[in-house]
């Protein structure tokens, strides 16, 4: 558990920061210069704020009042930066123990074997780091942060230097992190699919502050918060389970507690727990269920909410079931439509509206 109250002043830049990261991963989410970094690098001792607290597990790493200030290796903290930063003159074993060595053994709580299974790294022990690809140095260097048995794992935008077939590769690596090795990681990035993919709570950073912070699928799901998830990004993330596969049409359905949704066929088993992100400009709104329509998603739904957005368009808040979905439609289809709270809809969502890339396995 992390918990963070500081403020530090930066130029003409001032960082107001509180916020609480407990189990699992806990994104850092917000536009170039919205503190993020900073908020990280004051967590790991490589700036020093202000004022305020610091806390891991309830062990205090700052108190500006006490005069608690820890020098970064005395934190217990595991840091995967932008670049691998390994050790060049060591094999990819040789920098994997360094991690290890950090501590004594009887304070050691990950196991070597594990982690290099894990990362699937076992192949590349003798290998020195200028004989790795962009990915597997990342790779590298998780397993030396893992390996130093930290209370909490800070990642800076790990996969910011990497092409999108090495950021693919390194996923599904850290997505099993949290989950397998028991240590909570706070994970800054801007790009929204590493978000949807790892995140379990999302902080929302704007002008040095956590503008909002909660589970992913609320945010997300909240028109008001359009400014700092990103105009682009507006839509819903919703919890669902593989239900089944129907190779023949090439699809797979996904249950949720509004229904079933049709998309694409995906590889992941039947049983899955996945993530699905529907954009909200892909919804349609009928108020009628239409019959003899290709569109494949048609949920019975309520509206919830509905409030004028930017560019002629209106945001609209549907309920199917206990999922919220976020629809955007003109003006004039409002106009027309007279959508008010409380109104049976039907939501319509095109199955190739969802691409491979918006469904996540969070298993």
């Amino acid at each position: 558990m992390l918990e963070l109250d500081v403020r530090r002043r930066q130029g003409d830049f001032n960082l107001d920061v509180r916020l609480s990261a407990g189990p699992g991963v806990t994104a850092l989410y917000g536009r170039s210069g919205s503190g993020k970094t900073s908020v990280i690098n004051m967590v790991a001792g490589l700036a020093r704020p202000d004022e305020g607290v610091i806390r891991v597990d309830g062990r205090m790493l700052f108190d500006s009042r006490a005069g608690i200030d820890l020098a970064p290796e005395a934190r217990r903290l595991g840091y995967v930066f932008q670049e691998h930063r390994l050790f060049p003159h060591l094999s990819v074993r040789g920098n994997l123990e360094f991690g290890e060595r950090l501590l004594p053994g009887s304070e050691r709580t990950q196991s070597f074997d594990k982690v290099v299974q894990l990362l699937g790294i076992e192949h590349l022990l003798d290998r020195r780091p200028a004989r790795l690809s962009g990915g597997e140095k990342q790779r590298v260097a998780i397993g030396r942060a893992l390996l130093a048995s930290p209370r909490i794992l800070l990642m800076d935008e790990p996969l910011a230097a990497l092409d999108p077939a090495r950021k693919a590769e390194l996923l599904p690596f850290i997505a099993q992190l949290a989950r397998q090795f028991g240590v909570p990681i706070l994970y800054v990035s801007h790009s929204m699919d590493e978000v949807l993919r790892l995140a379990d709570t999302l902080a929302l950073m704007d002008g040095g502050a956590v503008a909002a912070s909660g589970p992913l699928e609320s945010l997300m799901g909240d028109p008001g918060l359009r400014p700092l998830t990103g105009r682009y990004e507006a839509g819903a993330v919703i919890a669902a389970v593989v239900a089944g596969h129907d190779a023949g049409f090439g699809i797979s359905r996904l249950a949720f507690d509004g229904g079933t949704l049709i998309v694409g066929r995906s590889e992941l088993a039947v049983g899955a727990k996945v993530r699905v992100r529907i954009h909200a400009r892909d919804v349609a709104i009928a108020i009628e269920a239409p019959e003899r329509v290709s569109i494949r998603n048609v949920l019975p739904a309520s509206v919830v909410s509905v409030a004028a957005a930017d560019a002629f368009l209106v945001d609209v808040v549907l309920a199917c079931g206990a999922t919220r979905l976020w629809v955007q439609i003109t003006a004039l289809a409002q106009a027309q439509l007279n959508l008010m709270p409380g109104m049976r809809v039907h939501a319509l969502i095109k199955a190739l509206t969802i691409a491979r890339g918006d469904v996540a396995s969070v298993d």
